[in-house]
C-alpha cells in the first residue's frame, strides 16, 4: 500500500518576523494583520510531525527532522487551515503544500515552507 501524506499548518510566534531575516525576506508583503505560519507535509499525523519539530529530532542517520523555524517559533497546529485537505500521494502533497503556502501568503499570512 502506498504511503499517505498530509499537508499541515503550524502557527508561529510573530517574533519569527522580527528575529529571522530569512523569514522576513520570504514575506515582503506581510502587513502584520494575520499570523505567521509554517506549511509542511508529512507521512505521520500532523500531531506526531509537530512533536518531531519541537523536539529537534534526528533521523537514525543523524539528519535533522525538524525545521529550526518551527522548533524555535512553532506554537500549535492550525487545523482549520488544512483539515479540508484529504490524504494525498507524495507528489500530490508536494503540489498542495506549495499551493497552500501561496494561497495563505496571498490572503495575508506570512508563510514559511521548505
Amino acid at each position: 500500500m502506498p504511503t499517505v501524506y498530509t499537508v499541515y499548518v503550524v502557527e508561529l510566534s510573530r517574533k519569527v518576523f522580527t528575529e529571522d531575516r530569512r523569514f522576513r525576506e520570504a514575506n515582503p508583503q506581510y502587513n502584520g494583520v494575520l499570523e505567521c505560519v509554517y506549511v509542511g507535509m508529512t507521512s505521520k499525523t500532523p500531531q506526531e510531525r509537530f512533536a518531531q519539530h519541537k523536539s529537534g529530532a534526528l533521523s537514525k542517520k543523524g539528519h535533522k527532522l525538524s525545521s529550526s523555524i518551527v522548533q524555535k517559533y512553532g506554537r500549535y497546529l492550525r487545523s482549520s487551515l488544512y483539515q479540508h485537505i484529504g490524504p494525498l500521494s507524495r507528489a500530490e502533497a508536494l503540489e498542495v503544500e506549495r499551493g497552500l503556502a501561496l494561497e495563505l501568503r496571498h490572503k495575508g499570512y506570512a508563510v514559511w515552507t521548505n
